[in-house]
């Protein structure tokens, strides 16, 4: 299998994006983007899913961290969908449940060609920090319409909201990493019976 990487960089009149991706990297991260939780969960993808990853992001934070947060989501999405390319020979599904102290996730990912998000996640706090956790579904939706997967991520118990979405994004990198991982019996073959993904 040849390297998988790719450089996005996107330009609106809200935010200027730059994402470089390994996805057969070391789970190295570099991330500027004004948001510091964010860049600590961006952190955990990178890690938890052994891609390289660097995200620089110059956008409104003065108003809030929305369009910063979601627009990184779509840049992160075209980056998979560019360093993924046919998807032959991946697993194409993958999940993966990460516990933190009392909270528990679990995040379920099927590079299927077709954008979809289910979120089941009711956060205990509105806030960590100046974190908005209305956002973890922006940045997901961004995702999942531009790397063109469909994802279902549950919360399936927290009272620290910190704990909560550090364990979604944590297995969202294992999920990513087990659905990308090359898969010996199906080497060159396109994991459908449709032909393509």
């Amino acid at each position: 299998m040849t390297r998988r990487t790719a450089e996005i960089n996107r330009e609106t009149l809200e935010t200027r994006i730059r994402v470089r991706l390994d996805l057969d990297g070391s789970g190295e991260g570099r991330f500027d983007t004004g948001v510091p939780f964010f860049e600590h969960m961006l952190d955990q993808v990178a890690r938890h899913g052994l891609f390289d990853l660097q995200v620089d992001a110059d956008g409104d934070t003065h108003i809030d961290d929305h369009h910063t947060v979601e627009d990184v989501g779509i840049g992160l999405g075209m980056a998979f969908a560019e360093a993924v390319g046919d998807k032959k020979g991946i697993y194409r599904y993958g999940h993966a449940y990460v516990p933190l102290d009392e909270a528990l996730s679990r995040v379920v990912v099927d590079f299927s060609g077709r954008p979809g998000l289910v979120l089941d996640a009711d956060f205990t706090r509105a806030t960590i920090g100046r974190f908005d956790t209305e956002l973890v579904a922006e940045f997901f939706q961004g995702f999942v319409n531009h790397a063109r997967v469909t994802l279902h991520v549950d919360s399936l118990r927290a009272r620290n909201a910190h704990h909560q979405v550090e364990t979604i994004f944590k297995a969202f990198g294992r999920a990513l990493r087990m659905a990308l991982e090359p898969d010996p019996r199906m080497a060159g073959r396109m994991p459908s019976t449709k032909g393509s993904l």
